[in-house]
């Protein structure tokens, strides 16, 4: 996470350890962590240069799944990592995804997660919620970095 806030509230919601991305050497802190094994499972939304140090980061046969590319989408690394640790580094995406895939996810989500919503079983984080007409209030929110939680929009 990117602040001391945002590091409390993960732990309060159940993480064992949050890393300030900022502040601290994430690679040597999840080494530390794992007490030098590294972690099983990474998921990137950076990119860049923050491929390599994943690679770094990652336990012995860990997977790492890039989701998005906030930093960049081209890195240069050192791929025999990849083969001395024996990780897999894999992507997704819903925008290239056909019509049909997209119906197929939302189905599974109406039927397997919204149950959980509607039961309390799951609940999402709401940072706060703005009316349509607010909608650049909302954005200057996340803008600001300073949210933990989801933004809503209502309308």
């Amino acid at each position: 996470a990117g602040s001391a806030e945002k590091c409390d509230a993960c732990v309060k919601l159940g993480a064992d350890r949050a890393i300030n991305y900022k502040t601290e050497d994430f690679v040597a802190e999840t080494k530390a962590a794992t007490g030098g094994a590294g972690a099983n499972v990474i998921l990137d939304m950076v990119g860049g240069d923050y491929i390599e140090r994943n690679y770094e980061a990652a336990a012995v046969d860990g997977r790492i799944v890039q989701i998005a590319f906030l930093g960049n989408a081209r890195a240069q690394v050192d791929f025999r990592r990849i083969m001395l640790k024996r990780l897999t580094h894999t992507g997704s995406t819903l925008r290239s995804r056909s019509i049909p895939d997209k119906a197929a996810i939302a189905h599974a989500i109406r039927h397997e997660v919204l149950p959980l919503l509607q039961s309390g079983q799951l609940k999402p984080l709401i940072d706060s919620t703005y009316p349509l007409k607010d909608a650049s209030k909302a954005h200057a929110r996340m803008e600001s970095s300073q949210h933990i939680g989801k933004i809503v929009l209502t309308v």
